[in-house]
């Protein structure tokens, strides 16, 4: 008998709609039955590409026994992260706070007044490793509540109050610092190459994550600098990534993690956010450089994107999940879509070509994986090139009569934002208008799907109906930097407008008016037990972060004052946090070195259809100056305040490099424009 689960648009939460155990999504209806039982309320968030979220549905929440119990002495509230990042991040921070660590699922015991008072992760159904087992935990849970209701009151009261404090750190200073300068952004880069692995690439130990946001700072410092230190950095851990098993060899784009030091077997899960950050990345890195190999990947993760997490309405899936069906054993298994054997690859190629595939991609008799399986690598360049894409593109056939991970096909605004952004810059770099016209696609349903009425954001979307949570900063931030990269590359005006109307959403609604500092969730959303305020990066750009990088781009194409002053403000924070943990506010280190630099605007004007405008525009698309914006138009236009009163140059396409509104002398030669912004 399905559950209350049952009507959700989370594939996540319809993954648990079936369970024995009498789930409520969150909302007011679940703590108010809470408080009408005189009961606690569980609260377990994951989502849908969570491989340890499956296991722990798996062995607890589709037990019969375990349901009944959970039924009787708790009110069960499932929710989605992806769809509700602002409760995932509240409670996360009090898991965090309390033991140590965090991850999921995450696993919470409440007051009916939402309260935390007991916490975990992921627990086993039977006590192993040190682990309490579920059912112990909940009977344990359910006896304090009956027997200490006193002392679990005065827990949830200090936990609150503990949370309330560590509120205040980032609100209170935070615009009174000045945005980092020269000084502390070369500190950074010292600090980030104290933890740099020179020798496979990446920073820390395992398990290793893609440093998107790093990687774009050390890219826009050794534009800005010329560090040759920075760039090393960015170009060993990237061809190192490319070259091991986090990425996908056969099909392009990359896995979460690796579990490893040395990017051989990843976490299997595919991520739009990871996808999106790194094709831009790897775009960023060819356009310094030149490298075949970053042009390669960044042309490949473009195509897995629009081949395998594209939507039927044109947005872009959030996941595909670590685990599917292993037609060996029957059952679901991490890995076994990508995992190869030598004997599997004799099946699919024969026994020459298999020789050669195994060389080619690291493929051994004892394997780099589970039973004797390898992920794919390509640790040297093909020798013949012709032959590897034969190969590669037998095996991707062969691949694809697997039984396929499950895809998570709800559209986050968010990291549809970043999709748009990347492909965007992508098809015009990369000489692809499928690529432009994919991103044209996903912004479009932003609008249409994801934009109220009223100018407000709805953070999801699945099907082509919107979902009813609101947009959190992330997503007008990140959305934002979509339709200015969008803007960028086509020069419809419709996109800077609406990417201002986003930011002017973020000054009304997620601006502290006396700090300068941001907010995760609006001024009239739902109220937690805390307003939760992250400007450090994750996985993705925290929405501060990435809120300063789309208000200075705002504010270089229009000169406005006000969105330039909230950027500068809110990288305060970046001041403090970037000299000690470059590692977790890269993207504000990188909006910091477009400030630094100005950033340049570049104005191009000359007539549609113009061969020599083109040249100048992909000119400007193609310099590594820190942040630049560039806008193109007609002469004359009037509607984008940088190509206001910018004539031909004697009657023929010209180029402004500016900063502030104040600009160099124009050329109609290409090369001198590439000179200006080197």
């Amino acid at each position: 008998m399905p559950n209350r689960l049952a009507d959700a648009t989370s594939p996540y939460l319809l993954q648990h709609a079936d369970n024995p155990v009498d789930w409520w999504p969150w909302g007011p209806e679940a703590f108010a039955e809470a408080e009408r039982r005189g009961v606690p309320v569980l609260l377990s968030v994951g989502y849908a590409a969570c491989h340890w979220c499956h296991v722990m549905a798996h062995e607890s929440f589709e037990d019969e026994t375990v349901g009944a119990y959970l039924n009787e002495h708790f009110v069960a509230v499932k929710v989605d992260r992806e769809e509700r990042p602002d409760v995932d991040a509240v409670y996360m921070e009090a898991v965090q706070a309390a033991t140590g660590q965090g991850g999921w699922p995450m696993t919470v015991f409440l007051t009916p007044e939402k309260d935390p008072f007991y916490f975990g992760t992921y627990f086993p159904p039977q006590p192993r490793h040190g682990m309490p087992g579920f059912r112990q935990v909940l009977e344990g849970v359910a006896a304090a509540w009956r027997d200490r209701r006193d002392e679990v009151g005065e827990v949830a009261g200090r936990i609150r109050a503990d949370l309330a404090e560590r509120a205040s750190v980032y609100a209170v200073g935070s615009g009174v610092m000045k945005p980092p300068g020269d000084a502390e952004l070369h500190l950074a880069l010292t600090e980030l190459s104290r933890t740099f692995d020179a020798t496979h690439g990446g920073f820390g130990g395992a398990p290793k994550f893609p440093p998107s946001m790093a990687i774009e700072f050390l890219l826009r410092h050794h534009a800005r600098t010329g560090s040759e230190a920075a760039l090393e950095m960015a170009q060993r851990t990237c061809e190192a990534m490319a070259r091991g098993g986090l990425y996908d060899q056969l099909g392009g784009g990359f896995a979460r993690y690796a579990v490893d030091n040395r990017w051989v077997v990843p976490h299997f899960e595919k991520m739009l956010y990871d996808n999106a950050l790194l094709l831009r990345g790897y775009l960023h890195l060819w356009r310094a450089t030149g490298s075949a190999q970053a042009r390669r990947v960044a042309l490949e993760t473009a195509d897995f994107l629009l081949r395998e997490l594209r939507t039927p309405e044109g947005g872009f899936a959030s996941a595909l999940d670590a685990d599917s069906l292993d037609e060996e054993t029957g059952k679901s298994a991490e890995g076994a879509y990508y995992a190869w054997d030598p004997g599997q690859l004799v099946d699919v190629l024969g026994p020459t070509d298999a020789a050669l595939a195994a060389r080619l991609f690291t493929v051994t008799a004892e394997g780099t994986f589970e039973h004797g399986t390898s992920v794919l690598q390509l640790l040297a360049d093909p020798e013949d090139e012709d032959e590897y894409r034969r190969i590669r593109d037998l095996l991707l056939t062969a691949r694809g009569r697997r039984p396929a991970p499950a895809r998570d096909d709800k559209v986050v605004a968010a990291w549809n934002g970043l999709a748009v952004a990347a492909l965007a810059e992508t098809g015009a770099l990369l000489e692809r208008p499928d690529l432009i016209e994919a991103a044209e696609r996903a912004a479009d349903l932003l609008i249409t799907v994801h934009l109220t009425p009223e100018g407000r954001l709805l953070r999801t979307s699945r099907d082509g109906r919107a979902g009813t949570n609101a947009g959190v900063l992330e997503d007008y931030a990140d959305t934002a930097e979509g339709f200015l990269a969008l803007y960028a590359v086509t020069g419809d005006s419709s996109w800077l407008d609406l990417a201002g109307e986003l930011l002017d959403i973020v000054l009304l609604h997620f601006t502290d008016d006396v700090s300068g500092a941001l907010y995760d969730t609006a001024d009239d959303a739902e109220e937690l037990i805390r307003r939760p305020q992250d400007p450090s990066d994750n996985a993705t750009p925290s929405g501060w972060t990435a809120a300063a990088g789309a208000l200075l781009g705002y504010a270089a194409y229009t000169g406005s004052e006000r969105h330039r002053t909230a950027a500068e403000r809110a990288l305060g924070v970046v001041t403090a946090l970037g000299t000690r943990a470059p590692r977790f506010i890269g993207w504000g280190l990188a909006v910091a070195e477009a400030l630094l630099d100005g950033p340049r605007e570049v104005a191009v004007v000359g007539a549609e259809g113009d061969p020599a405008r083109a040249l100048l525009h992909r000119t400007a698309l193609a310099a590594t100056a820190p942040g630049a914006v560039v806008a193109v138009g007609e002469p004359g236009t009037t509607e984008v305040p940088l190509l206001a009163d910018r004539p031909l140059l004697d009657g023929r396409a010209a180029a402004y490099v500016c900063r502030h509104f104040t600009c160099d002398a124009p050329t109609a030669d290409a090369e001198a424009l590439a000179e200006k912004l080197a």
